[in-house]
């Protein structure tokens, strides 16, 4: 699975762990993921999408079927 959110195209961001003696080593910052289920009812099925949480937040605001057209048309997923 990668870590990447299906809805947003979030993906994990590289930095530095900096210690108290202000040694710098890479790190991933990663984005905030939930494996969710949701319930497509114009094609009267469930679909598992790999969802940051503003993901979730813009699919409760757009609706589900408007936020996967503009994910698709972005290019974040291939079909649904």
């Amino acid at each position: 699975m990668s870590r990447i959110c299906q809805i947003t195209g979030k993906k994990g961001l590289v930095g530095n762990h900096v210690s108290h003696s202000n040694k710098h080593v890479k790190r991933m910052f990663y984005p905030n993921l939930f494996k969710k289920r949701f319930y497509l009812p114009e094609e009267n099925r469930w679909i598992t999408l790999n969802v940051s949480a503003s993901g979730i937040k813009i699919i409760n605001k757009k609706g589900l079927k408007i936020a996967l057209e503009e994910a698709k048309k972005n290019g974040y997923i291939s079909k649904y």
